[in-house]
């Protein structure tokens, strides 16, 4: 019965230590219960063979200096735990030399057995004769009790009525409960010659252990919440853990009792060793290549998948994802946010490259703009001079002939005339008379003033307009022009006939105007040009290429966007949109 109930202690502060460390291993407060739990494994392992498998005539004089140690070394860790909780403080490193330092004494002379005169078995009961020095080592592990105890009774005081403070109220009252019980089963029984509860001083110590854990833990030990989080997030050293676990007791049960059983069958003998420990290399494989194949698993494949995945990141290729079944470990929450941050990253770049482009092309309307101010300007002031000399000699008597070719010359500076008019008009930055005005309208007005020009005339025009558009913040005459502009556009993109199509819609705090028609439309190539000035798709002699970089320049002063949508080769679709005012 007692082996049974120290390997069920055994079992539950191994279990116990390796949750709370590994629920937070970067706290100095899980790393010093973890010590804690060590030490108190050793105690319990100690206990266990030496209460379980105790020979009569053996001298205990191991067990004793065993105990001893460990119970100043879980002094220490209590000590270093009450310096560092709640805080996560670093350990006093000069305090803890100066606090410790007996230990470099005590413990050497445990070992060397000046701490008693005999320890034994005597007529199936156990006796020790303590030394003087016994009670100076009992007196300086109480004296760190003690002293731990304070400090935390300290920081109790000061975090009064905070989560901290319950945290340490509780674990002073773990204390509590594993000072008494060790007190009695240790000390006090035994000084009057009771041994009878010294094997079970190991299991005494849990109820204060669990309160201990259970603090640290920030009260959710083993609660239905702490369940609930670990599903979500099951960190893999648990998995690791529990692969380990279950393969070494399934092994053991499959394997190692049948092995053991067939071979000393006929007793402890030098053939059944040969037999025992030839096969229980052979079957140590199979748990062996089974633990790497979950490792592999659970961990490398997972992990070279990332990386691959990674690397193809630092190449280029944004928005790569990695492939991998969900899980809900460290391994899968860095793959879902890999996988997040690669998407996110290639929404960014290519953000930045369209905000780029608007900057390149913003960059070449303004130098374009001041070179067509000054073209523009060069070239009106020889114009007007030419122009007045012509009507001058048209004037005069002057024949058919020289008459026909100073009409010809009139025409051609018309045609100057007009080119020199775009230039100003789009190297004009005059802010524009805003007001409240409504779209539709502006757009009903710049289609009557289209359908007196004949080609405009053969289009088949749609009208889809909503009802219940806000009004726009605008100039009036700027926004007639951009749509009138686009639709002089569209005439020209079908010469000889075709449908356009004419849209309002409000999409959030914004309004959008799209212009579609049925030409050619416009290839990838110059899709990316078509804003640009003096980029043009038209015969030499029809245009300028500068009505869409004006447009472009009059929606942005607005606040505005232009942009150009495929029809996939059926036309284009150019599409104004607008903040509401």
């Amino acid at each position: 019965m007692l082996v049974l109930l120290h390997l069920f202690a055994l079992f539950l502060l191994v279990l116990l230590g390796f949750y709370v460390f590994v629920a937070d291993p970067r706290s100095r407060a899980n790393q010093t219960f973890a010590a804690f739990i060590a030490f108190l494994a050793l105690w319990t392992t100690k206990d266990l063979i030496f209460w379980n498998f105790y020979d009569a005539g053996i001298r205990a004089g191991w067990w004793a200096a065993a105990s001893f140690t460990i119970a100043l070394l879980m002094q220490c860790a209590l000590v270093v735990f009450a310096w560092v909780f709640p805080e996560n403080n670093r350990t006093p490193r000069k305090r803890a030399a100066i606090l410790f330092a007996p230990g470099i004494v005590l413990i050497p002379a445990g070992f060397l057995g000046l701490l008693w005169h005999h320890a034994s078995y005597e007529n199936d009961r156990f006796v020790i004769d303590l030394a003087p020095l016994a009670y100076i080592f009992v007196a300086y592990v109480y004296f760190l009790f003690f002293y731990g105890a304070f400090v935390l009774y300290r920081k109790y005081r000061k975090h009064k009525g905070t989560q901290q403070g319950q945290q340490v109220g509780a674990i002073l009252w773990g204390l509590v409960i594993t000072g008494v019980l060790k007190t009695i089963a240790n000390i006090v029984l035994p000084y009057v010659g009771v041994y009878t509860l010294l094997p079970f001083s190991s299991i005494f110590v849990l109820p204060g252990v669990f309160v201990y854990a259970y603090a640290i833990s920030n009260f959710r030990l083993f609660s239905l919440q702490s369940a609930l989080d670990q599903f979500r997030l099951f960190p893999i050293a648990y998995k690791i853990a529990l692969s380990i676990a279950s393969v070494a007791i399934a092994s053991f049960l499959i394997f190692q009792v049948p092995i053991v059983w067939w071979a000393f069958q006929g007793g402890v003998t030098a053939e059944g060793w040969r037999r025992y420990l030839v096969f229980s290399v052979v079957s140590a494989l199979v748990p062996n290549l089974l633990l790497l194949l979950l490792v592999v698993r659970t961990i490398s494949r997972p992990l070279q998948r990332l990386t691959v995945a990674a690397v193809q990141v630092t190449e280029g290729g944004y928005g790569t994802e990695v492939d991998l079944r969900k899980s809900n470990d460290e391994i899968g929450l860095l793959a879902e946010s890999f996988n997040e941050m690669s998407r996110k990253m290639a929404d960014d770049i290519e953000s930045l490259r369209a905000m780029n482009e608007k900057l390149m092309r913003a960059d070449k309307l303004a130098a374009m703009g001041t070179l067509a101010a000054g073209v523009a300007h060069e070239v009106n002031n020889p114009l007007a001079a030419i122009s007045s000399l012509i009507q001058m000699m048209r004037s005069e008597n002057v024949t058919d002939d020289i008459r026909e070719q100073l009409a010809m010359i009139e025409s051609q500076i018309q045609r100057i005339t007009r080119v020199t008019k775009d230039l100003t008009d789009f190297a004009r930055t005059r802010p524009g008379a805003k007001a409240h005005i409504g779209i539709n309208g502006v757009i009903d007005t710049a289609l009557r003033l289209a359908e007196f020009d004949s080609g405009f005339q053969k289009l088949k025009i749609v009208r889809n307009f909503s009802s219940d558009l806000p009004d726009v913040f605008a100039d009036a005459d700027q926004m007639q022009q951009v749509v009138l502009n686009m639709l002089l556009n569209a005439r020209d993109a079908m010469p000889d006939g075709g449908e356009l199509k004419i849209s309002t819609r409000k999409s959030s705090n914004e309004i959008a105007i799209e212009i579609s028609d049925s030409g050619e439309g416009v290839d990838t190539k110059s899709a990316k040009q078509v804003f640009d000035p003096f980029f043009t798709t038209k015969a030499a002699g029809k245009g300028t290429g500068l009505g869409l970089a004006v447009c472009y320049g009059i929606v942005t002063a607005h606040g505005g966007r232009l942009e150009l949508a495929q029809n996939g080769g059926r036309g284009a679709t150019f599409i104004v949109i607008l903040p509401v005012a």
